[in-house]
């Protein structure tokens, strides 16, 4: 009986090996290859010591993301920027790329590794462990950076789980943020991303607490939690938009301890294609001495597109803007304008400037685009007058 049952399991797995065989050869050869191409030319004037500079990349995405076998899927993404003809007048100081010579354009030539990771996906849970793109909530906190050529993406363990209709459930642990310097300011971490949020008939609440550390063998945390609510009613055939957020962050350097406070209320309306929206965000002081930092955001996207505020003064920021949006010609416009003031005012640092957002933006077919996006910053008590002018053409399949 047992040399019959050892005989019945030996031919059954067999004829098992083919078919496993098979259906790991069919997940992988019946996956999805993807690409990105975008050529951008960048143009920075300051006033200041540094030349003006302009850049002309090139910033390729290729990728194969595998099909589905019990589960499991894999994904592989290469990108690398270049210089065109010879348009690399600019400054990454990071990489060591013409240093202190021109106004700093953050695209420096490489070729690297964007995303690779495999993933599970069963009854409600998402699984994704590897170098993959993280973002949460319209990227303030935590985000991709997606806006440089080379986009920022993190070596992480990410789980998702809805357990139910309008609840979804999120933990990322990261050991590394690969940040958007090639990989000369890459950094080793230490960092727990937690995030939990409801759909409700008033809009979406979202509860988050991140907890951030580098990994370089100080005392450097960097805690943040808070809450928001996000949503949009109608009114006959006007849409009132709204959100409101508040967070508390405590910062630990070395022996020094710092806490400041983050708030958003943004009011807005749509109605006949236009959309038009009031806000103040304020990112918090303490004494003067610290402002509430998002290191790991998609920075471009918040307090003007010149990029003046990557890193908040110790005075907070509070940025007053308003714009209006909509539809043109087969295409998406947007006009802004940003009023920045300190939190904390000290007898040098109050008003902090001003600035003009414009940007054009349209498909082309299925796979083309293009955009025209153009900032300009007055300085007051902070920073130096600043024009940044961009134009980019994409093709994607």
């Amino acid at each position: 009986m047992k040399k019959s049952a050892l005989l019945l399991t030996a031919l059954s797995l067999t004829g098992a090996g083919p078919t496993l065989a098979d259906a790991f050869t069919d997940a992988v050869t019946a996956g999805k290859a993807s690409g990105n191409f975008r050529l951008r030319f960048e143009d920075v004037s300051q006033d200041n010591a540094a030349k003006d500079a302009s850049a002309l990349t090139l910033r390729t995405h290729l990728g194969y993301e595998t099909g589905t076998l019990s589960g499991f899927s894999a994904k592989i993404e290469l990108e690398d920027t270049r210089i065109v003809a010879g348009q690399g007048d600019y400054t990454v100081g990071p990489t060591g790329y013409n240093p202190g010579e021109f106004s700093v354009i953050a695209d420096p030539e490489h070729t690297e590794l964007d995303q690779g990771y495999v993933q599970y996906k069963a009854k409600g849970v998402t699984a994704k462990l590897g170098r993959q793109v993280v973002t949460y909530d319209g990227h303030r906190f935590i985000g991709h950076v997606g806006w440089r050529q080379d986009r920022q993406t993190y070596d992480a363990l990410r789980l998702d789980y809805a357990p139910m209709k309008d609840v979804s459930l999120s933990y990322t642990y990261i050991d590394q943020r690969n940040r958007i310097f090639a990989e000369q300011a890459d950094l080793d971490s230490k960092d727990h991303l937690l995030n939990a949020s409801i759909n409700t008939p008033v809009g979406k609440v979202v509860v988050y607490s991140y907890l951030l550390e580098v990994d370089n063998g100080t005392d450097n945390a960097l805690d943040t939690t808070g809450v928001s609510l996000s949503g949009k009613q109608a009114l006959g055939d006007v849409k009132v938009l709204y959100t409101l957020e508040y967070a508390k962050q405590d910062a630990e350097q070395g022996t020094v301890e710092r806490d400041a406070d983050y708030s958003l209320v943004e009011l807005g309306v749509a109605a006949a294609g236009i959309t038009a929206k009031a806000g103040v965000e304020t990112l918090g002081s303490d004494d003067g001495l610290y402002g509430f930092s998002t290191p790991l955001a998609t920075l471009h996207k918040w307090n003007g597109w010149a990029d003046l505020f990557l890193a908040t003064p110790g005075v907070g920021l509070v940025d007053s803007y308003v714009s209006v949006s909509g539809k043109l010609l087969g295409g998406a416009w947007s006009v802004t304008h940003h009023s920045f003031d300190a939190d904390e005012d000290s007898p040098t640092l109050d008003k902090l400037g001003d600035e003009l957002n414009v940007s054009y933006v349209r498909k082309f077919g299925k796979h083309y685009s293009a955009g025209l996006k153009y900032a300009d910053y007055n300085a007051k008590d902070f920073a130096v007058d600043t024009e940044k002018l961009w134009f980019w053409l994409g093709l994607s399949f």
